[in-house]
């Protein structure tokens, strides 16, 4: 019988990875075939040894940003939490033990997620964009005054906001940015975007659900010099009066191993303490 093939990444900046990292590899690969090990800088590289799974030893972070490494290449991951919440990452270390035969070889465990893409152009400068996994952000930034922004849906104005920005989030995201600014949580597997403006200088203005197969354009009509679209929190993109940006589905899913050893909603009601 063929055993699963598996790759280990892992993220150097979290404290004891290395130690975590060592014994579980002696561990795994008495019971795996571990192709490759490397920190997750070197995803594109290791990912072509074409493994059935990726353990990523990190956190939320670094999961997203393997995730947007991998673009087209999808692989199921399998996080192990060194990080705060580890809502992405559902395994420690001791519960990748008693789970592992599931979470490496069990289809049914694994979760494909919405992605969406965003391309932001304008002012003659040649077209910048970015795979996200949880949102893309526009930010107001210094000197902090308010914004405005222009928004369509499907080539149709739906409004004017003027605030501190707006986040396009997906259901994998709607927990992290989206959810601190009032969005709703969204089912993960569900096939939509959230749209939720950022302290809007309105009391009409509320987060709006969208189908997945949406295109949301936003047209910065006025900003700040710092003013920012962020992508995951990670990627960093300067947002210019009349530029647009385009946001919608990216091709393919994010697959993420979920813990078989957890009830669906554990993470909402045990990380998140939702409706307590």
């Amino acid at each position: 019988m063929t055993r699963p093939r598996v790759v280990v990444l892992y993220n150097p900046d979290k404290p004891h990875v290395e130690a975590t990292k060592t014994a579980l590899l002696e561990d795994l690969r008495r019971r795996i075939d571990v192709v490759a090990t490397g920190p997750i800088t070197d995803t594109v590289r290791l990912v072509e040894s074409k493994p059935d799974r990726l353990i990523v030893l990190g956190g939320d972070g670094s999961i997203l940003a393997v995730v947007r490494a991998l673009k087209q290449r999808q692989v199921p991951i399998i996080g192990v939490n060194f990080g705060k919440l580890g809502f992405l990452a559902e395994f420690t270390v001791e519960e990748l033990d008693k789970n592992l035969d599931a979470a490496v070889s069990a289809s049914a465990v694994v979760s494909p997620r919405m992605m969406i893409a965003a391309e932001i152009a304008g002012n003659g400068r040649t077209a910048a964009q970015s795979v996200a996994v949880n949102d893309c952000v526009v930010q107001a930034g210094p000197p902090f005054r308010m914004i405005e922004l222009s928004v369509s849906v499907n080539g149709d104005h739906l409004t004017n906001i003027r605030g501190d920005g707006l986040v396009v989030a997906t259901p994998s995201g709607s927990t992290a940015h989206n959810m601190s600014v009032g969005g709703p949580i969204l089912q993960p597997e569900t096939q939509a975007m959230v749209l939720s403006p950022i302290s809007a200088h309105s009391l009409t203005h509320r987060p709006l659900v969208f189908a997945g197969d949406s295109v949301i354009e936003v047209v910065a009509c006025s900003v700040n010099d710092g003013t920012t679209l962020v992508i995951d929190g990670q990627v960093s993109l300067p947002v210019h009066v009349d530029d647009r940006i385009t946001v919608r589905r990216w091709p393919g899913d994010f697959l993420l191993v979920r813990n078989p050893g957890q009830p669906k909603w554990h993470t909402l009601t045990t990380k998140l303490k939702w409706g307590r």
